[in-house]
């Protein structure tokens, strides 16, 4: 057994070239020789949000705070809200993050494959941030 103390990791802000806005990624845990998935709980300002990428195993979503908007690549953006769950299919192109005036947080999960969780991609523009 192996317990993580909360605050034993430090938060980080979402890199630019990944994120659009202010976000903050506190690490959950680590892909390691038993375990092949990799969770953090990331919380986005109003109006913040990812970039489109994809994940080569997919990525699942726990929406645990606040209103947030997602979208895969062809699909409409859809609000999200605490308790639901968001799954993306493996190499399914998205973005994730706040609604233009709330906050979110949310549980990411993705699993490692051949040492690659995540494909950062272009950003997302304004007007397809939009809703």
């Amino acid at each position: 057994m192996e317990i993580t103390r909360i605050g034993s990791r430090p938060s980080g802000k979402g890199p630019e070239d990944w994120f659009t806005g202010a976000v903050r990624i506190d690490p959950l845990f680590e892909a390691n020789e038993a375990r092949q998935g990799a969770a953090a709980s990331v919380t986005f300002e109003p109006g913040a949000r990812t970039a489109w990428h994809t994940h080569p195993l997919g990525q699942t979503l726990i929406v645990t705070a606040g209103c947030g908007w997602t979208q895969r690549e062809g699909g409409p953006v859809e609000e999200i809200h605490p308790g639901d769950v968001v799954w993306f299919a493996p190499n399914e192109k998205h973005w994730h993050g706040a609604t233009a005036t709330n906050g979110m947080t949310h549980i990411a999960i993705q699993e490692n494959l051949n040492g690659k969780v995540v494909d950062w991609l272009e950003k997302v523009m304004d007007e397809q941030y939009r809703k």
